[in-house]
């Protein structure tokens, strides 16, 4: 593995996965696999889980991990071919990059879009030019379109969940796919569809669940990233015998970046669960409680979102390894 930026520098998700609950097991293993090797961290934006998970991933690899803050703790970076610098940037990635690609082995980096424009936001200009000039791998810890860590994590989520389903559900041990329910809900401002894309896209690409995505008129993804599921405005016709529903916000695709509505009623409440087959809860976090999710989902016994949170460092950890073990 070169690069990751989607699940398509994957070769064998089944085999990423078993990977990373390996490292569940036993977290030092590979202790000696990073060594002398440094992993820079730079983010675009706040993050909690993924700065900390992606850190603790290294460490466990014997890796020294940096952060770095851009726009707070240094220069406010260019990113366009040929710009004229007169504005508020101070420097162009064309010079910052491989100054990072000398200091590093790896290059994690946490972008997010502007929600004003969806040419530039899903060009991936940010990410695409630091792999253009890094010269060393990058790790995407979201970027404007996706979030591949965190549909890693949710893949080997399932998958645990449904090691520990099969010896009570005889439909798994059958073979019959399980149904995964991506659910739309409210929020108080706009979000971007880097998570609702990526968790599609994984689910697709592992092809081993029957996937529904529910959502409001007029908050359709890019079919780039759904095609294979199937797609309803019906929430409680997607819901009926679920075994994992995946909850989460996005703002609208093609009147780009606006929220149309924010109907309560699309909120996941207990009662919308006696629909499901006693369905997981799951979210990335965080959460807006009592307007994505209900107190009552989230600390009742369906909510799987802390171990779903736990798992990003055997996420994180599984994808370090793969880069680092061809770097001579």
């Amino acid at each position: 593995m070169r690069n990751f930026i989607s699940v398509h520098d994957v070769n064998n998700i089944d085999g990423l996965v078993q990977k990373a609950l390996a490292y569940k097991t036993h977290p030092f293993k590979d202790k000696a696999l990073g060594i002398n090797k440094r992993i820079g961290c730079l983010f675009l934006n706040p993050s909690m889980r993924t700065r900390l998970s992606t850190q603790i991933a290294a460490q466990n690899l014997g890796m020294e991990a940096i952060v770095f803050n851009v726009g707070s703790e240094g220069w406010m970076l260019e990113f366009e071919e040929e710009a004229i610098m007169s504005g508020s940037t101070v420097e162009h990635v064309k010079d910052a990059a491989p100054i990072f690609g000398k200091y590093f082995d790896i290059l994690a980096i946490r972008t997010f879009p502007s929600l004003k424009n969806r040419e530039d936001d899903y060009s991936e200009l940010y990410i695409k030019q630091f792999i253009k000039y890094a010269g060393i791998p990058v790790v995407s810890l979201e970027s404007a379109t996706l979030h591949p860590l965190q549909s890693l994590t949710d893949i080997i989520t399932i998958s645990e969940e449904l090691e520990k389903k099969s010896t009570v559900h005889p439909s798994i041990n059958s073979g019959q796919k399980p149904k995964i329910v991506l659910s739309w809900a409210p929020h108080v401002k706009p979000l971007p569809q880097c998570v609702a894309n990526s968790f599609s896209q994984w689910v697709n690409a592992w092809g081993k669940a029957d996937f529904v995505i529910a959502h409001p008129e007029d908050y359709e993804l890019s079919e780039e990233f759904t095609k294979g599921a199937t797609i309803t405005h019906n929430q409680d016709e997607a819901l009926k015998n679920a075994d994992f529903v995946y909850v989460k916000n996005w703002s609208t695709y093609n009147d780009y970046g606006k929220i149309y509505e924010s109907d309560p009623r699309w909120m996941l409440t207990n009662k919308k669960l006696e629909l499901t087959n006693n369905a997981k809860v799951m979210h990335c976090l965080p959460v807006r409680r009592n307007v994505e999710l209900s107190d009552e989902v989230l600390d009742g016994k369906n909510s799987i979102v802390t171990e779903e949170a736990s798992n990003r460092v055997w996420a994180a950890q599984a994808v370090l390894s793969e880069i680092l073990s061809p770097i001579p």
